[in-house]
Formats: structure tokens, sequence, C-alpha cells
């Protein structure tokens, strides 16, 4: 049915190569880039070994646009798949309005040099996606991505009015490491260690790093201490959603995780500006992360599930309702189907899912689109296909006032 560029061979990008690979009435056509070649040739094989289907493998420093147009040109696909990292968004799009090639992302832009993730660069390409007849879906992950979905979801079938949103997101996993970040530690770091922010009433409340925190029961994994963070989609979903009077992020963090943290931040590892190290420069969250252990080898050993859902209050019929929706993905079966570990999982399964709704379609429009402005329900019919079955509890107590 269509060719696909993936750009990005970590977790996320190999999950999804598998995935389109394991639907190849859709994907007819895989081409898999990254700056390591050998990278894409390792998970290539792997396939070839699995499901006897054969992807291409390239080289591209999607830094540069003018890589990303030339990497376009020589397989010419239908749809390219940024799985890289967020610090290249805008280079990709570039790329793709140059070819004339449509474009799918993971996590919004944010420039290199400051700890900061915001839609606004990225929306403002709808204009120019508009006038050359292109589209590019933007969060298609987890969150971002499957909790803009199931609010969509949750409006479209239960509510008339949405008035309070929390996104609730738990890694009850174990992996053995001392420390580890379940992706890559610079954007994981830089992501956990900035202040807090949500909406309430119309406007941005901020706070001091995981200063709110209380304890949320995720279901078949109990009670887990939870702090609210700021997080991408709440941006787009506040925007897309205006009765909505107050939308939060609350993610999980074991008290050893935090304490790692707190010193990396305090002997100035998190840093992201360069300093000067024997003659040379050198960015201390850059050198942490050559010496952190891959998020990508973390599965062999990954035990345990994560829980990541949308609890939801709001208005039908005159009546206030309650709904909790979720998803439960164990690292074990994970691991088991894709090598990787669930986080990666839970990333790349949707982006495979945001890559098929496009070529069968169901969406597509000229233009620059969060996930939860299409139709959710063939995106969340496809998660109950592809390995990340959900739940629903309707009127429930949703433990956050």
């Amino acid at each position: 049915m269509g060719k696909v560029i993936i750009i990005g061979a970590g977790g996320v990008g190999q999950v999804a190569a598998y995935k389109c690979a394991m639907n190849p009435q859709v994907f007819n056509h895989i081409v898999l880039a990254s700056r390591t070649k050998s990278k894409c040739d390792k998970i290539a094989a792997d396939i070839s070994a699995r499901f006897g289907v054969t992807i291409a493998t390239d080289t591209v420093d999607a830094d540069h646009a003018d890589q990303v147009v030339d990497l376009i040109n020589r397989h010419k696909p239908d749809l390219l798949m940024n799985l890289a990292l967020p610090y290249q968004d805008l280079a990709i799009m570039d790329a793709c309005l140059e070819t004339g090639v449509h474009y799918l992302d993971t996590a919004n832009y944010e420039p290199i040099d400051e700890a900061k993730f915001e839609y606004k660069w990225q929306w403002a390409y709808r204009e120019r996606f508009e006038k050359a007849g292109l589209t590019a879906i933007l969060g298609c992950g987890f969150d971002p991505g499957v909790t803009q979905v199931m609010t969509s979801y949750a409006a479209k079938h239960y509510f008339d009015e949405i008035h309070y949103l929390d996104i609730v997101d738990c890694n009850a996993g174990d992996h053995g490491k001392p420390f580890a970040t379940n992706f890559n530690p610079e954007i994981n770091i830089r992501e956990v260690t900035q202040r807090g922010k949500y909406w309430e009433n119309g406007q941005w409340v901020e706070t001091e790093p995981h200063e709110i925190h209380q304890p949320i029961t995720y279901p078949h994994i109990g009670p887990k201490e939870s702090y609210l963070i700021y997080h991408e989609e709440l941006e787009s979903l506040v925007k897309n959603f205006p009765t909505i009077k107050r939308a939060r992020f609350w993610m999980t963090f074991g008290q050893e995780y935090l304490t790692h943290l707190r010193v990396i931040q305090n002997i100035g590892m998190a840093n992201i500006h360069p300093i000067m190290y024997e003659g040379r420069e050198i960015v201390p969250i850059q050198f942490l992360k050559a010496v952190l252990p891959n998020p990508g080898d973390l599965g062999t050993n990954y035990t345990g599930q994560t829980s990541i859902g949308c609890r939801i209050k709001g208005m039908k019929d005159g009546k206030e309702r309650t709904y909790y929706i979720y998803n439960n993905c164990s690292h074990e079966a994970a691991f088991a189907e894709t090598g990787t570990q669930g986080v990666s999982y839970t990333t790349g399964v949707p982006a495979m899912i945001g890559a098929m709704m496009f070529l069968q379609g169901k969406w597509r429009k000229p233009g620059v689109y969060n996930v939860e402005e299409f139709n959710p329900d063939p995106f969340m019919d496809m998660l109950q296909v592809h390995g990340l079955p959900w739940h629903e509890l309707h009127d429930t107590d949703l433990e956050l006032d």
C-alpha cells in the first residue's frame, strides 16, 4: 500500500520497524535509516530472520535537512516517520516540504540549547504544509499520542464537555540497574528535571520540580507515588478541547531514581551548556548519556509493566460523569515480541498505527495536526489489534481532586 522511511534506530525505531514488517499489506516497502547504519543493519537482519521481510537500510544525519533531502530522493517514500531526536524535527520537516513527502513524529520540537519543548515551532509550519498538500502528524507515540487519542475518544463518545483531565503514567518495571533512563537519557533527564506546569482556569500554573506529588493506584500494580510534571500533550489538548478547566500530567518515580537525579543536578551533570574540559568543549549531559546504560539494552532483564491512561471528569446530558481509560504493557511481552522494553514498545506501536492511518487514508489532510484532531475510532481499534489493548472504567473514583 505504501513506502515509509523510518529515521531512528533506537528502541522506538526498532519497534516501529518490527511492527511495520508485521503488516506487509500496509507497508510494502520499509527503509530504516540513522547515523549508524550498523544499527539499522542489525535490526533489518533480525526482521528478515523472524518474518522473512526485507527492509532497506541507509545512513543519515538528521541534524542536516540536506542529508534528509538526499535520503528521501534516494528512496521516494510516501511518508517519513521521524523517530529520532526532537532537536531534529524542524530540519526533517523542512526536508519533507522540499521533497513533497508527508511527515509523522512522536515528540515535539525542542531546541538543543534550551531545556524546553513547545509546539509553537511546529505549528508554525501549518500553512506551508497546507499549501504543499502535505500532512504532518505530530506526537504519535503513547504520551504524547495515545493519551490524546484517548481524550478525543472520550469526548466523542462519553462527554458533552470535558472539565478535568489527569494523564497518569506509571512504570512499575524493574530493569536491575542502579540508575537508567527508559529512553534517550539526554531527553529524559531534561524533561523530568524542568519546572512543573499544569493548566487551570485558562492559564498555566508553574511549580517547582516534583513539588506536587501523591500516591495514585494503578490497575494490577497498586499505589505508586506520582509526581506532577509538565508534558507536551497538555499544550495541544487544552487548545483543542477548550472546555477543559484543569489538565495535569502525573508520572511515577522511585526514590532511588530521584536520589540519583538530585545528585546529577547538584554536581552539574544535567547541564545542557558546553564547558571546557582539558582544552575541549563538552556538554555535561551528553557526556552523562555516554556513560549511562543504553535504553535499548534494558529489555533483556526488564520485568513488570507500565500503566498509562487518562482520568477524566465532565458532563454528559446534564450529569457529572467520570471515566478512566488505560493500557497496561508488560516489559517481558514487549521484549519477547520486538527485543525491546515496554517504554519503547508503547511509543513505537502507536507510531506504526499512525502511519497505517495515514497510508489507509483515514488520517490524511493537508496541514500540521496533533493526533486528537483526527477521528480517534480507527486508531483505537488498531491499538486492540496490535499489542496495546485498552480498558475502560466508568463512574469510578478517580482519586485525583
